[in-house]
């Protein structure tokens, strides 16, 4: 019976997906067709600008630039972020130096950094990831710091009671417990890393998807800035699905809604 329940299921997502496909076809197909078509480019238009990008490799070139870009700047962020996030829950000291000021930079978008950047680093790819870096290390932080002081205090005073000491508690009790946390904190920081992506290709960049959606704007090939964008979204999506699919395998034990 729960074979059968989970077939449906999977079924049952496979046509609501198909159905959410058809819908959003229509309604681009609509406002295409309208007085909007001039600005918003038809699916026909966008698919034949993708075929004429792929024909001379140009498209791709594009995709692996701000593909290395975006994962460049989140790996650096994830990595930064996970003894930050643990030292401001463990330690209260840490936690009241620190917490004001990341709260205060989580504030200021990352595109405000360009300037400042550019004149740090100049226009080379290193410019590119910090920017990526500030936008998705902070989303970071957050998550994972509110995954840590989430902990249930029961647990902590149990491996206390047990004889167990700072470093025991924090590698058997305070990480599997702060894992959910960190795998959603992933998810929001690749978001975050694609989403800050065209602002860092603003920073002199001659390839990437931001670029060619900002050179195709100048020239107003909307079917081209509109490609770019759709791009961006699917790579998104799939990272998306890629983590989630991760976060499933890991925190199995934990009961959750299906994702």
């Amino acid at each position: 019976m729960e074979k059968i329940n989970k077939i449906w299921q999977q079924k049952t997502s496979l046509l609501f997906g198909f159905l959410s496909f058809a819908i959003f076809m229509a309604v681009w197909i609509a406002i295409s067709s309208s007085s909007a078509g001039k600005i918003f480019a038809s699916p026909a238009k966008v698919c034949r600008a993708f075929a004429a990008k792929s024909v001379d490799g140009v498209i791709w070139t594009h995709i692996t630039a701000s593909l290395s870009r975006a994962l460049g700047g989140f790996s650096l962020a994830f990595v930064c972020a996970l003894p930050v996030s643990f030292l401001m829950g463990w330690y209260k000291p840490f936690r009241l130096i620190v917490e004001p000021w990341v709260k205060f930079i989580k504030s200021i978008p990352p595109i405000a950094y360009i300037p400042l950047v550019i004149v740090a680093q100049g226009i080379g790819e290193s410019a590119k990831i910090t920017v990526i870096f500030i936008g998705s290390f902070l989303v970071m932080v957050i998550s994972i710091y509110q995954g840590v002081i989430g902990v249930d205090n029961t647990l902590i005073k149990a491996a206390r009671v047990l004889g167990s000491h700072d470093f025991q508690i924090f590698y058997r009790v305070i990480i599997p417990s702060s894992l959910p946390h960190i795998l959603v904190a992933m998810r929001l920081g690749m978001s975050a890393a694609l989403t800050t992506l065209v602002a860092a290709e603003l920073t002199g960049a001659q390839i990437g998807l931001g670029q060619m959606i900002q050179e195709a704007s100048m020239y107003f090939q909307m079917d081209v800035v509109l490609l770019g964008i759709l791009i961006i979204g699917i790579i998104g999506f799939l990272m998306d699905r890629i983590i989630a699919l991760l976060e499933r395998r890991i925190t199995g034990w934990q009961e959750t809604r299906t994702v």
